[in-house]
């Protein structure tokens, strides 16, 4: 494995709520924060729409590549499924492929885009997670691949559908994110954060467990509510 690849395979050993901790969730706090985004206001990482489909399987981490799905236009259908496999390709790994759904209300609250064999070829070429804000099908069979999901939920079936766009920014439940970032996903949900960042974030991570473990150490000493208060802003007298 590559140094990058290393320092990946540790980050998934944490939860994305320590993830998001470490990239911007408290910006006052400039020893364990790295404050890449204002935290409220800008769209870093994923909402309430979100689901994980396999909790059981862990987080995952790695390279952004986007997709953007939607109904057939007769007048481009110049993009198919093997042109977003070499995309997958070219892309350093893990990959976090996220499917963006184009298709209205209506239909994308109920159009399965992602099934067991569009896992499938995404297993072989290189994905690791997939994050998709419309529905998905073939449980059972997605399941057995080992690649972790987040989607809105199940529906067992879709229409008819074409690729619109490949490697674009796009916004998923509430997280804008591009090709060539990267994304950490679980249970929780999913953050962004630049590549470039890696090292920062992994190390911002670390410090954010030490210091919580102390504090919860702490806090699980205590019953005064004032003494549990000061715990929380980590005053230990």
């Amino acid at each position: 494995m590559t140094k990058e690849q290393k320092m990946i395979k540790e980050l998934e050993n944490y939860d994305s709520g320590t993830v998001s901790n470490a990239v911007a969730t408290y910006p006052a706090d400039k020893e364990n924060c790295l404050g890449l985004y204002e935290p409220s206001e800008t769209y870093w990482y994923t909402d309430q729409d979100i689901r994980c489909i396999y909790p059981e399987l862990g987080p995952r981490c790695g390279y952004v590549v986007t997709v953007v799905y939607g109904k057939p236009d007769p007048k481009y259908g110049r993009l198919g499924f093997g042109d977003l496999l070499k995309a997958i390709v070219a892309t350093p790994k893990p990959v976090i492929l996220i499917l963006k759904q184009n298709f209205g209300k209506a239909l994308g609250r109920k159009n399965a885009l992602l099934g067991g064999n569009m896992m499938t070829a995404f297993r072989q070429t290189g994905v690791a997670g997939v994050l998709c804000d419309g529905p998905v099908r073939d449980y059972r069979e997605m399941k057995e691949l080992g690649i972790q999901c987040l989607s809105t939920g199940l529906a067992p079936g879709h229409g008819v559908m074409e690729i619109q766009a490949i490697n674009v920014p796009v916004r998923i439940c509430s997280m804008d994110v591009c090709p060539g970032e990267m994304v950490h996903m679980d249970e929780n949900g999913a953050v962004k954060f630049p590549v470039h960042m890696l090292e920062q974030v992994l190390d911002r991570s670390r410090k954010t467990i030490e210091d919580e473990t102390i504090k919860q150490s702490r806090m699980k000493q205590e019953t005064s509510p004032e003494k549990l208060a000061a715990a929380m802003k980590g005053i230990y007298k």
